[in-house]
């Protein structure tokens, strides 16, 4: 079976879960998997491409907040190119979920946050086609949720870069210390305390394991030092890690099954093709004996 690579890994966790894959008959390894976020539905109506389900969170940053399917509108209409299904279906299973965080009353942008949905992009599109395209689908995502991709990537870039020159020690003793980076960690810090506006999510959860990742600091003491100075719940992120580790594996398992399939298939196109180049060369043999 062929292997995938990947230069962020969860395999640190647990194993691969090896179930809910199938092969679709368009030639496309259908990826099916279910993340659950808590918000009440008000209204689900059945359509094609863009779903028509309408859902409303019970609080939200704005007075009129935008359903679901005018988010997932935006980002059609942004970006009008074909997505593969084994992408796209993860995709319109994010931006739903991200959705539904973007738009509750305590939802607060930070940098950890940023860091973690820019690894899982990342993670989820690796492989595609068209460097091009990937792009320009993260940036209709990110403009789709009336946010700024570009600052997404910038604060991304300034965190890793900043975990890189840490160890297991610094990483968790940033309060003592001032800097751009240090400065981010504490304002969440106190807000995660109760002084000010937090959201946990699990792209924070995505964002702290990669913060680990990059220092060397692997260790399960920590992840809970650092959950405690940030005053997150550490269960919390234990259980969001494994979603998220679940998710990557059967979409690696899903492009295995899509690579051996699509090399099954030009094998077969190119035993097909064979006999008729044979025929089309002794033709042309008859033809130039005459």
């Amino acid at each position: 079976m062929a292997t995938v690579t990947s230069s962020f890994s969860f395999s640190t966790l647990t194993q691969f879960s090896q179930r809910n894959l199938t092969l679709s008959s368009n030639s496309e390894a259908t990826l099916r998997f279910r993340v659950g976020f808590s918000c009440r539905y008000f209204g689900v109506r059945a359509s094609n491409y863009a779903s028509k389900m309408v859902v409303r969170c019970s609080s939200s940053s704005v007075t009129d907040p935008p359903t679901v399917s005018e988010t997932k509108l935006n980002f059609l209409k942004e970006y009008k190119r074909p997505i593969p299904s084994i992408y796209n279906t993860v995709l319109q299973e994010l931006i739903v979920q991200q959705h539904l965080m973007r738009y509750k009353r305590s939802y607060r942008y930070d940098a950890v946050f940023a860091l973690g949905f820019v690894t899982v992009y990342e993670q989820l599109m690796e492989g595609y086609p068209s460097d091009e395209d990937r792009d320009a689908i993260f940036q209709a995502y990110i403009h789709a949720l009336k946010e700024d991709p570009e600052q997404y990537r910038v604060d991304a870039k300034k965190l890793e870069e900043w975990a890189r020159a840490q160890n297991p020690t610094s990483l968790v003793e940033f309060s003592s210390r001032e800097g751009e980076v240090e400065a981010i960690l504490k304002d969440i810090a106190e807000r995660a305390g109760g002084k000010g506006d937090f959201s946990y999510s699990r792209f924070f959860a995505i964002g702290l394991f990669r913060l680990l990742e990059l220092a060397n600091a692997m260790e399960p003491t920590i992840l809970e030092k650092l959950c405690a100075v940030l005053n997150v719940n550490k269960r919390s992120v234990d259980r969001d890690l494994d979603v998220y580790r679940n998710l990557l594996s059967k979409l690696v398992q899903a492009k295995e099954l899509l690579k051996e399939y699509v090399d099954r298939e030009k094998k077969k196109r190119e035993e097909r093709a064979e006999p008729q180049k044979t025929n089309e060369a002794i033709t042309q043999q008859q033809f130039s004996s005459l």
